[in-house]
């Protein structure tokens, strides 16, 4: 049997000997005289699906897509011809990951487009719900740990799906592995993300991407929990959705038809918060939890063994971290993994418009540690959770620098950061600790107070701080890398701040005098301030990440992100030695004495200040330890 192409035929299976199709009278062809079309798949509003065979590779089995929108008016048909063409693009750019179907061609044939891709031989997992009946929990977690990885990928890749339901996703009949398909919807991210096409099924699209046409890695991550959901109840989410928009993620533990763990309940709970700040940013991070919450995943600690928390296990596993068991140590130095002692508290998150205005204030829950470092003095640790982002900032931001180009993609593993700016109460108390490699001034401020951050310190001061607190808590920590310290900063945010596309002197300490975009002038203090007096955080719960004292990073200074690291780690050339590197590194965050501009969260500084050895009362820092790090 042949198949006609024609997208308004009826009856389109034909005999091999016809030429013409008998039901629509349209000559009968073979694409590119090697693409044999077999049969109608089904198609949309974009168009149609066909199977086929590649004569010329031994009639292997393809799929062909033609473009036959059903749609009018000339923007509308551009827009789905731009999308169209984009998604053979996806396709060619994702297709050598063995999960998603490759590109075999895309061309004008009779004044249509088609592309041609891998097929693949299974049923797609709505099919799947049908004739088997609804997922137990093994086999939604078996989809997440098949599907995430997958995900990632795509994701690092810089490309968002847009439209993951039960349709899109594919299990092979030979082997049972899930493929990814359709990026007909597919957005590449550009830097800041902007309003665009709504696009998406109603009930998987995530409310961002439904309302404003904003697009997230998180925004494919609620897609992800309501194919869960689906999967799990037979419940349509669409069907919901029409019943009540999105307040059936509030409700979906009602329609379950079977009891599923405490764990994965909470999984599926963060994959559909209604606000993308408050999901899970990245893939990786939900498979981190994932991992982290199934029993069978770990072995069970033996008897006669200490015991292991569960997740130091799971951390081991999946970041190489190694759990000692660790003798008894004074009060004042408590040895407890830093995953155990682990609190929620309220902050406060806001956003700006453009003009400064707050224009959304938000109540949620930072997870945060604390170090006792005697003489009640504490270390307030936060919890930044592992995933991608894009890091540097794209040519339109305002004053952007071509030292923060070219943009790239960075993974950042899970790590924790200081709440504050090392405070001088802090470094006080650090400073009477044995010296590692140099001494340390006691009160080197100018600005004092115990709860003002400490400045006037160079490179090397806070390289030993580190040491010293390494040496007291028996966990590593050090400066934050840049890629870090930007991560941190952004919290999942593209905008040039945090905050917003702007900065205000009610926000952050800085020279008022100066504006930036729209944003109004404001006060100049012309000092430090206490470190967390403006009440607001990121949404990692991070405070005073824009101005009051710019911060060391590890790094050495390059004059560009040529060739930058892309796990995260500190770029640093030749002797790992850091009591004695020498030359620039890079200082981040702006000071109270600056332009609101250099306290963007892609701004990079790195001249007469950024010598390892110099001081001044603008220079601070805060300092970074890796997730369940605990040396010998």
């Amino acid at each position: 049997m042949l198949c006609c192409l024609n997208p308004a035929c009826s009856n389109p299976s034909v005999p091999d000997q016809n030429k013409y199709c008998p039901s629509c009278g349209v000559p009968l062809v073979i694409l590119r005289h090697h693409y044999r079309p077999l049969k109608s798949l089904g198609g949309g509003g974009f168009g149609k699906t066909y199977l086929a065979e590649d004569i010329d590779r031994l009639r292997t089995k393809c799929v062909i897509k033609q473009f036959a929108p059903q749609i009018q008016g000339i923007g509308a048909l551009e827009k789905a011809t731009e999308l169209f063409e984009k998604e053979a693009k996806r396709l060619e750019q994702l297709g050598t990951h063995p999960q998603i179907p490759g590109l075999w061609a895309y061309f004008e044939d009779n004044n249509r487009l088609y592309l041609v891709q891998e097929f693949i031989e299974g049923e797609n997992l709505l099919a799947e719900l049908k004739k088997q009946g609804t997922f137990g929990e093994e086999k939604i977690r078996g989809l997440l740990l098949d599907l995430l990885p997958i995900l990632e990928v795509v994701h690092q890749a810089q490309v968002i799906h847009r439209d993951i339901k039960p349709e899109n996703i594919m299990r092979r009949g030979s082997d049972g592995k899930l493929f990814l398909i359709d990026f007909g919807a597919s957005k590449q991210i550009q830097g800041t993300v902007k309003s665009g096409t709504q696009i998406g099924t109603w009930g998987y699209a995530a409310l961002e991407q439904r309302q404003e046409g904003q697009a997230y890695p998180a925004s494919d991550l609620y897609s992800v929990g309501a194919t869960c959901f689906h999967l799990l109840t037979g419940i349509d989410p669409c069907d919901l959705w029409n019943q009540d928009g999105y307040r059936w993620v509030q409700e979906w533990r009602q329609h379950l038809q079977q009891s599923i763990s405490p764990q994965l309940g909470t999984i599926v709970d963060k994959l559909l918060q209604k606000e993308y700040q408050q999901r899970y940013q990245s893939a990786g991070e939900v498979l981190q939890a994932l991992v982290g919450v199934s029993p069978q995943l770990v072995a069970p600690t033996p008897n006669n063994t200490p015991n292991v928390p569960l997740i130091n296990k799971v951390l081991q596993a999946l970041i190489g971290v190694s759990h000692q068991p660790v003798a008894p140590t004074p009060k004042n130095t408590p040895n407890v993994p830093l995953i155990n002692r682990l609190r929620e508290e309220p902050i406060e998150v806001v956003t700006v418009n453009r003009a400064g205005k707050i224009i959304r204030r938000e109540q949620q829950l930072a997870k945060y540690l604390t170090e006792d470092l005697g003489n009640g003095v504490n270390l307030v640790m936060a919890e930044i959770p592992g995933g991608s982002f894009t890091m540097g900032s794209p040519k339109g931001e305002e004053r952007s620098k071509d030292s923060e180009r070219p943009q790239h993609q960075v993974t950042i593993q899970p790590f924790y950061m200081g709440k504050y700016p090392i405070t001088q109460a802090q470094w006080q108390r650090v400073a009477q600790l044995p010296q590692v490699n140099r001494k340390l001034e006691p009160n080197p401020s100018f600005f004092k107070g115990g709860n003002r951050p400490v400045e006037n310190v160079s490179w090397y001061d806070a390289v030993e701080f580190c040491a010293r607190l390494t040496s007291l808590t028996k966990r590593d920590y050090s400066l934050p890398s840049e890629a870090q310290w930007e991560y941190a900063c952004r919290a999942g945010t593209t905008t040039p701040f945090h905050f917003g596309e702007t900065l205000t002197t009610d926000l952050a300490n800085y020279d008022g005098n100066y504006t930036y975009g729209n944003g109004p002038k404001g006060i100049y203090r012309e000092e430090t301030t206490e470190v967390g007096s403006f009440g607001v955080a990121n949404a990692f719960g991070l405070y005073d990440m824009h101005g009051n004292v710019w911060e060391w990073c590890l790094d050495d200074w390059h004059s560009n992100y040529d060739g930058a690291p892309t796990d995260g780690s500190a770029w640093l050339d030749g002797n790992d030695n850091l009591s004695q590197r020498e030359g620039y590194t890079v200082l981040r965050g702006g000071s109270w004495i600056g332009n609101p501009e250099y306290c963007r969260s892609a701004y990079r500084y790195s001249n007469i200040w950024a010598v390892r050895d110099y001081t001044d009362d603008i220079i601070g820092f805060r300092v970074a330890c890796g997730v369940g790090r605990i040396l010998p």
